[in-house]
C-alpha cells in the first residue's frame, strides 16, 4: 500500500492508514506528492484549490499505476456506489483503477462491511474526506449527508422510484432534482470517452469484447 500525503493533508490520515495497514498485515510505504503538485503550479501565483485537488488525485493515481507496473500488481479501486453515481471523484484520478471490488456497495454498506472485517472504529466513524485541503469533507461539499443520499439513491436507482414516489418517501423535490442532476452530469465519468461512429464496429458502441474472445 502507498500513503501519499499532499501539501495540506491531515497528519491523522497517515495515522489512520498506518492503523489499517497494521490491522490487516499490509506493507505500507509513505511517498509524498507535495513537491510534484507544487511544481505543476510553479508558474501560477494562486491556483484554484479544486484544480490543485484534481492534480493531486491524478498524481496519486499515476504513482499507483507506476507502482503496479513495477510490482506486477493491480490497482484496487476504492470508489463506492454512492460516489460513482454522484460523480464524486476525480476523473482519471481516484476514480481510476484496475479492479473495484466495492463499486456496487453504497457508503452505508461500506461502513457495515468495514465494521464486520475489523477496520478500526475511528476510521469508520471519521467524516469522509479526500483530504486535499484543510477542513475538506465530502458531505460539506455536497450539502447532504451520506446516510440521507444513500437512501435516496437506493430508491431512485435500484428501486426506480418516480419523483412523486420519492417525495412520498420524505425527500424534497429540490433535493431529488439536485441528486438526479448530479447523476446525469457525471455520466461521462462512468463511461468510455465518446467516439463518433465511422466504421462497422465502433469501440464502446457496438464492439464489446465477449467472453468467447478470451478463450
Amino acid at each position: 500500500g502507498l500513503s501519499m500525503p499532499a501539501g495540506e493533508s491531515n497528519p491523522q490520515s497517515r495515522a489512520d492508514a498506518e492503523a489499517v495497514a497494521k490491522r490487516f498485515g499490509i506493507d505500507l510505504e509513505v511517498v509524498s506528492i507535495r513537491e510534484v503538485v507544487q511544481s505543476f503550479f510553479a508558474t501560477e501565483a494562486k491556483p484554484n484549490r479544486v484544480r490543485v485537488g484534481n492534480v493531486a488525485a491524478r498524481v496519486r493515481m499515476m504513482r499507483l499505476f507506476d507502482w503496479s507496473h513495477a510490482h506486477r500488481a493491480l490497482v484496487v479501486g476504492t470508489s463506492n456506489k454512492t460516489e460513482l453515481l454522484l460523480g464524486y471523484g476525480t476523473w482519471h484520478g481516484d476514480l481510476a483503477s484496475s479492479i473495484n471490488p466495492i463499486g456496487d456497495l453504497y457508503k452505508a454498506q461500506i461502513r457495515q462491511l468495514a465494521d464486520f472485517i475489523g477496520v478500526p472504529q475511528r476510521v469508520i466513524e471519521k467524516p469522509p474526506s479526500a483530504d486535499l485541503w484543510k477542513g475538506q469533507t465530502d458531505e460539506k461539499e455536497m450539502g447532504v449527508t451520506y446516510e440521507t443520499v444513500d437512501r435516496l439513491l437506493y430508491l431512485m436507482v435500484d428501486c426506480n422510484y418516480s419523483i412523486s414516489a420519492l417525495q412520498r418517501s420524505g425527500f424534497s423535490e429540490s433535493m431529488i432534482r439536485k441528486v438526479y442532476k448530479m447523476i446525469v452530469s457525471s455520466q461521462f465519468k462512468r463511461s468510455l470517452p465518446v467516439i463518433p461512429k465511422l466504421s462497422a464496429k465502433t469501440i464502446g458502441l457496438d464492439f464489446h469484447l465477449s467472453r468467447d474472445w478470451l478463450t
